[in-house]
């Protein structure tokens, strides 16, 4: 019996911005379903590497995936909250599309922790954000969709500063992302993570580069890895992903789409609309060339 073909290029996709519209919070635009059901179908894997939760791929991105007729045996996978949860999806695993689960109980964040952020949402941000009950293991503060980008951005700092000081009564290391002041070494335990419309609030050990790593392990149960990689993300942190697997010795090229943060230098592509276009707009835009490379 002849071994699976490799295939030519596999996609590791973040998901708000590049897949789901950042202002509706699902995937707006229906050629995005379309073009990745089409490339699963021609057998390119295709794996959603995100900081969301498993309930949120759910509800809108596997239902999307199944009802524009994703086939039995595609290598579809999703890789949750950063590498603390993973699944596959495809009609082979029954009425929810997804295969059962796998939670790394020991990057969860401390119990008391999270609920002393829900509460704090309740009592002083309630018109701002959502404590998101659907993570495992991380916490998550997210913008309502009726509040304004400024509105929430403006506040924003204020919320993670409470969160750090709450991690810091408690004995923990704890450092904001994008924050640039040196760490003592090994002090740090806990990570906040700010994007353009949440506070992410999880351990070190998550990140992209795991969810990288993950993604691989998934894919060597199925068939054998690609012969290049695609990333795509709306932010810094994204760049883990490509990192990762250029590390590991994986031909990769990154596609950024929200370059206003600015590009670094990679050793890498970095690839970028070439007609300006942004988020899940930007994200079609590459999907399709790529289907239509099929």
């Amino acid at each position: 019996m002849n071994a699976a073909p490799q295939p030519a290029l596999g996609l590791l996709l973040d998901v708000d911005g590049p897949i789901a519209s950042p202002v509706t919070r699902s995937i707006a635009l229906p050629e995005i379903t379309r073009d990745l059901v089409a490339l699963a179908a021609a057998g390119t894997p295709v794996v959603f590497n995100t900081g969301r939760s498993d309930a949120f791929i759910r509800d809108e991105v596997v239902g999307e995936l199944i009802a524009a007729g994703l086939p039995a045996g595609a290598r579809v996978h999703a890789v949750c909250e950063k590498g603390a949860s993973w699944f596959s999806i495809g009609p082979e695993h029954g009425p929810t599309g997804m295969s059962e689960v796998q939670v790394d109980a020991s990057l969860a964040m401390p119990a008391d922790f999270a609920d002393e952020m829900e509460a704090l949402v309740a009592s002083d941000y309630a018109d701002l954000v959502f404590f998101d009950r659907t993570k495992r293991a991380m916490v998550s503060i997210e913008q309502l969709t009726s509040v304004e980008s400024a509105t929430y951005l403006a506040r924003q700092r204020e919320f993670d500063e409470r969160a750090m000081e709450a991690l810091t009564r408690r004995g923990a290391g704890v450092r904001r992302l994008d924050d640039v002041r040196p760490d003592a070494a090994g002090a740090v335990q806990w990570r906040v993570d700010p994007t353009i419309i949440s506070t992410d609030i999880e351990s070190v050990r998550l990140g992209k580069d795991l969810g990288a790593e993950r993604a691989l392990e998934l894919l060597a149960l199925d068939g054998p890895a690609p012969l290049a990689w695609r990333t795509v993300g709306d932010s810094r942190s994204d760049y883990a992903m490509a990192d990762w697997l250029h590390e590991h010795g994986h031909s990769v090229a990154h596609v950024d789409v929200r370059p206003a943060d600015g590009v670094p230098e990679k050793p890498y592509a970095v690839l970028t609309s070439a007609s300006g276009l942004i988020h899940d707009e930007a994200g079609a835009e590459f999907l399709a060339g790529w289907a239509g490379a099929l």
